[in-house]
């Protein structure tokens, strides 16, 4: 058992929510890749619950290896070794077949042009029909959901120029110019939401 793991309160938080909603998405075996695994908690949580998956995380290189004691304390088959995967670097072949993909808490702190990277990737690599689910907040037509969100709006803005809610208008337009449409846009606990998209032919 390690000792001193890394630990995330928003993921402890918010792992059973998404669950609920991703145990009725991901409805077929296959195989998920998560962009931005962090600590690993979404990772074990999803991976112990959903058996017919098999999970795949990646972070960016400098994070690949947050994960690793979460992944190795949970003793769990259906999850493979972290991946480095930085998003601009527009090489996803080290990455094993996937079906699906999530995504939690990274569009507001990837840069705009990541986001579109993330984008094109996770299109690039999924089947026809594939699922991306994408956790977070998000604006609309400009008007944060929640006098907390736009103060953290505020607060990522001061932190890095680059971060920031992103505004559905903004997403949907990538997520068609990508090839994934749109078809659900779950509201979630404390003013996120999970946002569906299938990968169309």
């Amino acid at each position: 058992m390690h000792k001193d793991k890394p630990f995330s309160q928003s993921c402890e938080n918010n792992k059973a929510p998404i669950l609920e909603k991703l145990a009725g998405v991901f409805k077929q075996p296959g195989t998920i890749l998560e962009i931005g695994t962090g600590t690993g908690q979404h990772a074990v949580h999803f991976a112990s619950h959903l058996p017919h998956l098999t999970w795949q995380p990646s972070d960016h290189p400098r994070n690949a290896q947050l994960s690793n004691s979460w992944l190795q304390d949970s003793g769990l088959t259906n999850i493979y070794p972290p991946i480095a995967l930085n998003v601009l670097d527009g090489d996803w072949s080290s990455l094993p077949a996937i079906t699906g993909a999530f995504s939690a808490n990274t569009a507001h702190i990837m840069a705009w042009h990541e986001v579109q990277a993330m984008f094109r990737g996770i299109s690039g690599v999924m089947p026809v029909d594939g699922i991306f689910c994408l956790y977070g907040p998000f604006s609309y037509s400009g008007q944060h959901t929640s006098e907390g969100n736009e103060r953290f709006d505020r607060s990522l803005n001061a932190e890095a120029s680059h971060m920031g809610i992103r505004d559905m208008e903004d997403i949907k337009a990538l997520g068609e110019h990508s090839g994934l449409a749109l078809e659900e846009d779950f509201d979630m606990p404390a003013n996120n939401r999970l946002l569906v998209w299938r990968k169309v032919g």
